[in-house]
């Protein structure tokens, strides 16, 4: 194992490095791994063309042929403000440094905005996987809303030559049943044309604040994982699971005791473990999101995010604001740590 994980993950490191997971047996999951695409995949109703889309995505940059997947994605302009996003390093409003920083990086692929990508796809488009994110949030509105707008096509993402499109659901928000038909159609179509689909499945909700902040607690991240795989995203963009017990905290819905006596524990890797359950038990990749940047302790963080996720089962992780928010030779830094985590055989599934 490299020094430099465990010297980023330093008291930490012992607990996940040797955690145990009791809860569900990774020998019930499907796990990432160079043969993904013909053990698990093809034995879907995913056409050729689909399928050649997620080899392209799972054979390009430094975690190329293994089965795990290190993703750029910059689409905060829209969903943070350009100010918010980009104030810290005013090189990343020029489009051309965000997939730079992709390729530099060594990612699978880079995500953003049909404008972003747009307008270097002529460039780039043959050099590094594109992944446009057709909904946002815009945010300009007032009062805000938890809601997604469709800005861009399925039938533009494809023509400037994207592998995959992404959209966001914002499950528990008034307006997620809509958003649920709307991003069902277009990833519908979305594989007619060839294209992989990734799901952002984030939970929004006022009410989801009680005692604690259970937007990510894992029965309910959980749950929205599983309406995700429903209507076949092939991939699952989650937050990292901080808590657990939403449920029954905010005396809602239906769950069973057993989701918190037998199937999760406190520990981060089981959390997580519950997440990748909910993916039709790693048929569909759970990716985790990086997270805000903090400044200094944002690579241990996604370090330790990314060993999580990989101990849990996972398929890799898609950092953004941690990556672009400082020069690019530190960016690039970040993002090859990650991947070192997936590229290191050491670090095995819990």
């Amino acid at each position: 194992m490299s020094q430099t994980i465990q010297e980023l993950l330093g008291d930490e490191a012992k607990g996940l490095f040797e955690h145990e997971c009791k809860t569900i047996d990774r020998g019930h999951l499907h796990l990432p791994g160079p043969d993904f695409l013909e053990r698990i995949v093809c034995g879907t109703d995913r056409n050729q063309r689909v399928i050649n889309s997620l080899a392209r995505l799972f054979e390009h940059g430094r975690l190329a042929g293994t089965g795990y997947v290190s993703i750029l994605p910059v689409d905060q302009g829209i969903e943070h403000s350009a100010g918010a996003s980009f104030a810290p390093n005013p090189d990343y409003f020029d489009p051309e440094n965000i997939v730079r920083l992709a390729i530099e990086g060594g990612c699978n692929a880079v995500a953003s905005t049909v404008g972003v990508l747009g307008a270097v796809s002529r460039k780039y488009a043959h050099r590094i996987p594109f992944l446009v994110k057709v909904n946002h949030n815009e945010l300009l509105s007032y009062p805000n809303t938890f809601d997604q707008v469709m800005f861009a096509s399925v039938d533009r993402a494809y023509d400037l030559g994207a592998v995959a499109v992404g959209a966001t659901i914002y499950f528990g928000s008034e307006q997620s049943r809509q958003q649920l038909v709307e991003v069902a159609e277009a990833f519908e179509h979305a594989h007619e044309l060839g294209m992989a689909t990734v799901l952002w499945c984030y939970l929004r909700n006022p009410a989801f604040k009680a005692d604690k902040d259970y937007h990510t607690s894992a029965d309910l991240t959980g749950q929205a994982n599983h309406l995700g795989v429903t209507i076949q995203a092939d991939i699952i963009k989650q937050k990292l699971p901080t808590n657990n017990g939403g449920y029954p905290a905010l005396k809602f819905g239906k769950t069973s005791p057993l989701v918190y006596e037998k199937l999760t524990t406190d520990h981060p890797i089981d959390l997580c473990r519950y997440q990748v359950a909910n993916c039709y038990m790693g048929r569909a990749g759970l990716i985790n999101s990086g997270g805000a940047s903090s400044g200094a302790s944002d690579l241990a963080e996604a370090v330790k995010t990314a060993v999580v996720n990989k101990r849990a089962g996972g398929t890799g992780l898609i950092s953004g604001r941690k990556a672009f928010q400082r020069p690019m030779n530190e960016g690039v830094e970040l993002l090859n740590r990650i991947q070192d985590v997936y590229l290191d055989d050491s670090i095995t599934v819990a």
